[in-house]
């Protein structure tokens, strides 16, 4: 069997949630580490960008986070991240729009060198997580009972919360048991880099 390839930025959370999908499928693959503006050879072959995540399943070569989900669920569908039911399925793809937008989008700000653009980004994180809540209710997971690509992408977001110094409200506690079940997933402990574990090794 033919053994596929991720090229990846250990500190990425969006390099993060295409790792967690390939352990939810017990795929094998191989993780060629990529730190942000290093060049690598192989790299820009396969992808002019030079952009991570980058994924390559024998001459396919896949670019972007969600198309490379979506991609994985899709080619290898047990067990499957996106639902059946075409209703449902469109309202997860909502949601990750959603979650793309309004809290993925917002991570280059706080990594940003500007405090006041940094601060603005980290406040407007916060409210947005606890704006989620909504999403919770009733439900094992987010949006469902079923383990779904969509918590896939949240678990990156809320494992980095420590490392961008954001601090959740009592209020917010089912979003924090939230992340702890998903932090005992064998897909998402299998698949932390060295990086990604030491965001929490000193809290």
């Amino acid at each position: 069997m033919h053994t596929m390839t991720l090229y990846s930025d250990p500190n990425s959370a969006q390099c993060h949630r295409v790792r967690i999908v390939l352990g939810e499928k017990d795929l094998i693959f191989n993780v060629e580490d990529i730190l942000i503006g290093q060049n690598n050879e192989d790299l820009l072959a396969l992808n002019p960008n030079n952009t991570t995540p980058t994924f390559v399943d024998r001459n396919l070569v896949l670019y972007e986070s969600r198309v490379i989900m979506e991609y994985l669920d899709e080619r290898f569908p047990h067990p499957p991240l996106m639902p059946v039911d075409p209703v449902i399925r469109a309202k997860t793809r909502m949601v990750l729009h959603y979650i793309e937008k309004d809290l993925y989008g917002l991570l280059d700000d706080i990594k940003s060198s500007g405090e006041k653009k940094s601060s603005a980004a980290k406040t407007k994180l916060k409210e947005n997580l606890i704006l989620s809540l909504d999403f919770l209710q009733g439900k094992k997971f987010f949006l469902s009972d079923d383990f779904s690509i969509i918590d896939c992408s949240m678990a990156p977001i809320l494992w980095r919360l420590p490392e961008y110094d954001i601090e959740l409200p009592k209020s917010a506690k089912p979003i924090l048991k939230y992340a702890d079940k998903l932090f005992e997933r064998a897909s998402f402990v299998d698949n932390l880099s060295d990086e990604e574990e030491e965001m929490r090794s000193i809290y």
